[in-house]
């Protein structure tokens, strides 16, 4: 399959379609729930999840239920919709990562939707000692221009807003994260282009491709099970992900090779100028 421009928003099609099959990928996961079982059990490690843009908790109410019944600790940010990098979400996003590893005394594995996954990095970034590990859903976060999302005119209307703004591209050359980096992400999102989603290989990283759409992420089937499987690691003995057999179906191949994805990502930063 050919690469898309990575320079572009995802197409109409997929856009337009977007809530509609996270609607039907909500309905998949209550068929699978009695499946829930066989997902891997957790070792009570705490776990907060970060919300995307306009969103708040109960958008990721469904995956922390499940994980919480696999025995994780698990927390929403508390605070409120999600309206960018406003002084709020910044220092109270640092405070609650600073709380919850504090009352534990352990590292905090930090999952992020869309924006939220943003910030994840950020707080990895910032105090790596707190933090065992990232997952990312559908987050752009080597977004290298405004065109890759189309959800850069909503953000924008909250700029006046925020007291952070880092500049594109993202993540431009910075080193790899301190902790294991897991990105989830699906060539089929409707708001996000993929390839702004993807993270450079290292021994530590990985990009997981699943079939589902953007305000699905929180929902999929397949996203629980590799947001399960990856928070089952040991600490300290993060190993790539692989699924079961029986589910690989779910699982599409890396759309880019290793090879060819270290070439696309200084392609993107070319053309952000």
């Amino acid at each position: 399959m050919s690469v898309a421009p990575p320079d572009s928003a995802p197409a109409m099609g997929l856009y337009v379609t977007d809530p509609a099959r996270a609607v039907v990928e909500f309905g998949l996961l209550l068929a699978a729930l009695p499946l829930q079982r066989a997902l891997p059990a957790g070792d009570g490690h705490p776990v907060l999840v970060l919300p995307g843009l306009l969103a708040a908790d109960d958008s990721t109410w469904p995956l922390r239920r499940i994980l919480r019944g696999l025995g994780y600790r698990v927390h929403g940010w508390r605070l409120g919709r999600n309206r960018g990098p406003t002084a709020a979400v910044v220092d109270g996003m640092q405070d609650r990562l600073h709380a919850l590893h504090t009352r534990y005394r352990t590292p905090v594995s930090v999952i992020g939707w869309s924006l939220g996954g943003i910030y994840a990095r950020t707080l990895a970034r910032r105090t790596p000692a707190a933090v065992r590990q990232v997952i990312t859903l559908g987050s752009p976060f080597r977004l290298a221009h405004e065109r890759q999302s189309r959800a850069s005119g909503i953000f924008n209307r909250y700029t006046h807003l925020h007291v952070a703004r880092a500049p594109l591209p993202l993540e431009h050359d910075v080193d790899v994260l301190p902790v294991p980096a897991t990105s989830i992400y699906s060539r089929f999102d409707g708001i996000v282009a993929w390839q702004a989603c993807l993270d450079p290989p290292s021994p530590r990283s990985e990009n997981i491709a699943v079939v589902g759409s953007h305000f699905g992420y929180g929902h999929n089937p397949a996203v629980v099970w590799a947001v399960a499987d990856r928070l089952a690691q040991p600490l300290g003995a993060w190993t790539p992900f692989q699924p079961p057999r029986a589910l690989r179906t779910l699982f599409p191949r890396a759309d880019i090779p290793p090879a060819r994805l270290t070439l696309i990502l200084p392609h993107i930063r070319r053309e952000s100028g």
